[in-house]
């Protein structure tokens, strides 16, 4: 990990993730009558708690448009949610916009090729050890968990214990 990219952490004002392979497995199950279903990590869910309770905003920015979408953003109090969108970068660049931030004090979290402009603008991209390696390169930190198995989470904890917080 390189040291100067790693001090950004200190400055870092909002985290913004993909969803699935992610906060995800990147799986998707259907019931027999075609329900789907997603698998999220209890731990990921308190890293959106302990950035919120230290004044980092969060975002989700998925391809997909899924009501389970909805229903998991609300449920972690993301401060935005940006669905049905490949243009992960132009969705990342209208929230600095609207909360008057740059694009340094960011950290973007992805796992697949709509990821990589995203991870590559941000301040500090992530990826989790899950993605693919086309976009691990990318990552200025590639996380020891997988997507789903809380990923989100471990980069949370790393801002925090740069910003000297507990």
């Amino acid at each position: 990990m390189n040291r100067n990219k790693v001090e950004l952490l200190k400055n870092i004002k909002l985290v913004a993730t993909d969803c699935d392979g992610v906060l995800t497995d990147g799986g998707l199950y259907y019931s027999a009558t075609g329900e789907e279903y997603k698998r999220f990590q209890v731990l990921d869910g308190v890293g959106f708690i302990r950035l919120r309770e230290n004044g980092i905003k969060t975002a989700i920015i998925s391809g997909e448009n899924t009501e389970i979408l909805d229903h998991r953003a609300r449920r972690l109090k993301a401060d935005y949610l940006y669905k049905g969108t490949l243009d992960k970068l132009t969705a990342l660049r209208d929230i600095c916009d609207k909360e008057a931030i740059s694009i340094e004090e960011t950290v973007y979290i992805g796992d697949d090729w709509f990821d990589v402009d995203a991870i590559e603008a941000a301040g500090f991209g992530c990826a989790p050890k899950s993605a693919m390696k086309q976009v691990r390169v990318h990552a200025d930190y590639v996380t020891k968990a997988g997507g789903g198995h809380g990923c989100f989470r471990e980069v949370a904890e790393l801002i925090l214990k740069m910003k000297g917080m507990k």
